[in-house]
C-alpha cells in the first residue's frame, strides 16, 4: 500500500508541475506559475526514488500505469471533462500491465 501511495503522490506532483506549464504556455497566465511546477517537478523525482525497486527502470515502468489513471483524474476533477470509455479502457489495461511489472514474481 505504501508504493501505491508514493506512486499517487509522485503522479499528482507530476501532473501539477506540468499543468503549471501548460497554464503558463497554452492559458497565458503568468510566467510566476513556473516557480509551483518546477517545485512540484522535484518533488515528483524525489517521490519516485523513495519506491522500493531493485531497478530504477522497473520503478518507472509500472509509475506509467499510475501517471495515465491520475491523468485522467486531472482531466474529470481539475479540466471538468469526464474520461470517456477509451480513455477507462485503455487506464484499466495500463494498471493491469503495471502490476505484471511491478508485483510479478522474479527469478533469483
Amino acid at each position: 500500500m505504501a508504493t501505491f501511495a508514493l506512486y499517487a503522490a509522485a503522479a499528482v506532483a507530476e501532473i501539477a508541475g506540468c499543468f503549471a506549464f501548460w497554464a503558463w504556455l497554452k492559458l497565458d497566465r503568468s510566467p510566476l506559475w513556473l516557480l509551483p511546477g518546477l517545485c512540484s517537478l522535484a518533488a515528483f523525482a524525489w517521490l519516485l526514488t523513495r519506491i522500493e525497486a531493485d531497478f530504477a527502470g522497473r520503478a518507472y515502468a509500472a509509475y506509467g500505469g499510475v501517471y495515465i489513471a491520475a491523468s485522467l483524474l486531472w482531466l474529470w476533477a481539475v479540466e471538468k471533462q469526464m474520461p470517456d470509455r477509451w480513455d477507462l479502457t485503455g487506464t484499466a489495461v495500463c494498471l493491469g500491465g503495471a502490476a505484471i511489472i511491478l508485483f510479478g514474481p522474479r527469478s533469483a
